[in-house]
């Protein structure tokens, strides 16, 4: 997979330049002392080397650290955006400027290890769906900073991503149902705003999914920590152009548990990348 596979792809282009421009100032400054322990025109072969297994995720990201510090580095990537890995396998071999890489070293590994933990994590979440006629979505529950470099991550993964942000979608939560007077009130609002932006309203009770239901304008009716029963109920009555999702308290095991739908459902999960774990990997000079 490639940065150009997802819709946002632009600006997700100009978020990486502009993310890693940012590490590399703060973990550089005016100049790596360290690195100047070694002779300014000393080159070396060097390799990131997989310490566990995982999925891969944040090339660019890496690359884009080499292009800021020093193009000529050689990289030489033996693996792509999605591709699985074991403990062992060696994911790129470079080769420059020893100063570049060592300076490059842990920018490029922190973005590869959290992006690659990211797609490994919603990798697991896909596996635990598959067949079971859901589509498991993330949230706006990420990384400040690092939005469209985790919903990327989840997507190589195998997950989907749901709004990016504020503005491209309405979600009425029950803050907004409150103070606009209610879910009708709320949803008529929307159309003087954004008419052509998609429209999901949460709902807490059957009283208000049904007060949902009953609205053409409305796409998608999230049913957030409703009963077993409430959720049956709500799923065997809704409208044919609403789809529902379901919010609250998704976790790996409990995915694993459930049994498949018998209409397309929507979960989300804030997990996906609030709950990611690292892969552990290594930059090793070889030669």
């Amino acid at each position: 997979m490639h940065i150009s596979d997802v819709p946002y792809h632009d600006r997700l282009l100009d978020h990486l330049q502009r993310s890693v421009a940012f590490a590399l100032e703060e973990d550089i400054e005016d100049g790596d002392i360290t690195a100047q322990l070694v002779p300014v025109n000393q080159t070396v072969q060097a390799q990131i080397v997989a310490k566990e297994s995982g999925v891969l995720c944040g090339q660019a990201w890496v690359n884009e650290v080499f292009a800021q510090l020093d193009a000529s580095v050689s990289l030489s990537w033996k693996l792509t955006d999605g591709d699985h890995f074991d403990a062992g396998t060696v994911l790129l071999e470079m080769s420059g400027n020893a100063r570049t890489i060592l300076t490059a070293e842990r920018s490029a590994l922190n973005f590869l290890q959290m992006l690659s933990g990211t797609a490994t994590l919603s990798n697991h979440y896909a596996h635990a769906v598959d067949g079971k006629n859901i589509d498991l979505l993330d949230t706006r529950k990420t990384i400040p900073g690092m939005r469209l470099a985790q919903k990327y991550a989840v997507k190589v993964g195998g997950c989907g991503n749901h709004r990016l942000g504020l503005y491209d979608m309405f979600l009425i939560k029950e803050n907004h149902i409150a103070a606009a007077g209610g879910i009708e009130a709320a949803v008529a609002a929307c159309e003087a705003i954004a008419p052509n932006a998609s429209i999901e309203v949460e709902v807490e009770n059957l009283e208000e999914f049904h007060a949902a239901n009953a609205l053409e304008r409305v796409d998608y009716i999230m049913l957030d920590e409703l009963s077993a029963e409430d959720t049956q109920i709500a799923l065997d009555t809704v409208s044919a152009n609403h789809q529902i999702e379901i919010s609250g308290g998704v976790d790996l095991t409990r995915l694993q548990d459930v049994t498949p739908f018998s209409l397309r459902v929507r979960i989300s999960s804030g997990l996906l990348t609030k709950a990611i774990q690292p892969i552990d990997l290594s930059l090793r000079i070889v030669g």
